[in-house]
């Protein structure tokens, strides 16, 4: 007899937390209205955003596809729906709308497949004691011939002594193999510490321009990025590895501070890189708040090559190639392989 209630009562429950959650979220406080707050963020993605002209995006044809679907009384969650779908459109990992209950995204992995299995790496290629230096994870492969290092994060700070450490380590090696598959991004300046030791002399690898205005050509004059040899406190030379081959490795999931080292390995003769086109993500991003108190960011620069090229949607690698489900099952990384065929011929 006592549970007879009991499927009645939580509906009833289920229903009122329905409620409660939209009434937590919604306020009548100015600023809450879903009209004002989607034409704030259609428009101020029109006047910021980097890539509609490279991407072919008529934004105007957005407007019109996507207004029709607020009006005054569209509830909060279905708002954030509609602008996280119009948002999509652009596709671009760095475009987000932040909410208290979620955040839009464009996930830049599905673009292709994940081509690293580090656990394969781990029990098939490097020896039981290999090193973690920092971020870093590395070791001798080819009987002694060869660097790994793999990377996994540009979000991880990457120190002097790392680098010192890895350059003393593997400097009489044929060749080195940067791995950055699967890499997301994180700090440039992390991008500059690891390529200022690989060159001699200033090096122009790229060159951003700032969205500064509403027109789709409106942007700041050439802000040029140099790559520079290291010096320490005394102002010597930090230790190097210069004239061998070095090897690195990307993928779709190598976005961001990851596509701009591979942008700046470009201009240096000694770099090849493999595997698949990254992800692209070479404008930075920026932001601000609707009236409603969520927050966006849209990328606002575009970077090109010293020669004009923008490679927004990925950087090229010399040689496309794919880990496979068949070489995963033999324990290979057709990638890996490769890359130290490049070295050791």
């Amino acid at each position: 007899m006592k549970n007879r209630w009991l499927l009645p009562l939580a509906i009833l429950v289920l229903s009122l937390s329905a409620n409660s959650c939209e009434e937590l979220i919604l306020s009548d406080e100015p600023g809450t209205d879903p009209v004002e707050n989607f034409d704030y963020l259609w428009r101020v993605a029109q006047e910021k955003y980097a890539f509609f002209e490279y991407k072919n995006i008529n934004w105007d044809e957005i407007y019109r596809e996507y207004r029709p679907r607020v009006n005054s009384e569209t509830g909060v969650i279905e708002l954030f729906d509609i602008m996280f779908e119009m948002l999509n459109e652009l596709r671009d990992g760095h475009v987000n709308l932040y909410s208290p209950f979620n955040r839009a995204r464009f996930d830049i992995r599905g673009l292709g497949p994940e081509n690293i299995d580090f656990r394969l790496i781990q029990d098939n290629y490097l020896s039981e004691n290999y090193y973690i230096t920092g971020p870093f994870h590395h070791d001798f492969l080819a009987g002694n011939r060869v660097a790994y290092i793999r990377y996994a994060s540009f979000g991880s700070t990457v120190s002097n002594f790392d680098l010192d450490f890895l350059f003393l380590r593997y400097e009489e090696t044929d060749g080195m193999i940067i791995d950055l598959r699967q890499n997301g991004g994180g700090s440039l300046s992390n991008v500059f510490r690891i390529l200022n030791r690989f060159v001699e002399e200033k090096t122009l690898v790229y060159e951003s321009f700032i969205k500064n205005g509403p027109g789709p050509n409106d942007f700041s004059a050439a802000q040029p990025a140099y790559l520079e040899p290291a010096e320490n406190d005394e102002g010597e030379v930090r230790r190097q590895y210069l004239n061998k081959p070095v090897i690195v490795l990307v993928d779709r999931g190598s976005y961001s501070a990851t596509s701009f080292f591979a942008l700046a390995t470009l201009p240096l003769d000694n770099f090849t890189l493999i595997g698949d086109r990254t992800g692209g993500g070479l404008g930075i991003p920026n932001g601000g708040q609707l009236p409603n108190g969520w927050t966006y960011r849209f990328s606002i620069s575009r970077t090109l090559t010293p020669d004009g090229q923008n490679y927004e949607g990925g950087v090229p690698v010399d040689e496309q190639v794919i880990l496979t489900p068949s070489a995963r099952l033999q324990g290979r990384d057709p990638v890996l392989d490769r890359a130290i065929e490049l070295i050791t011929g």
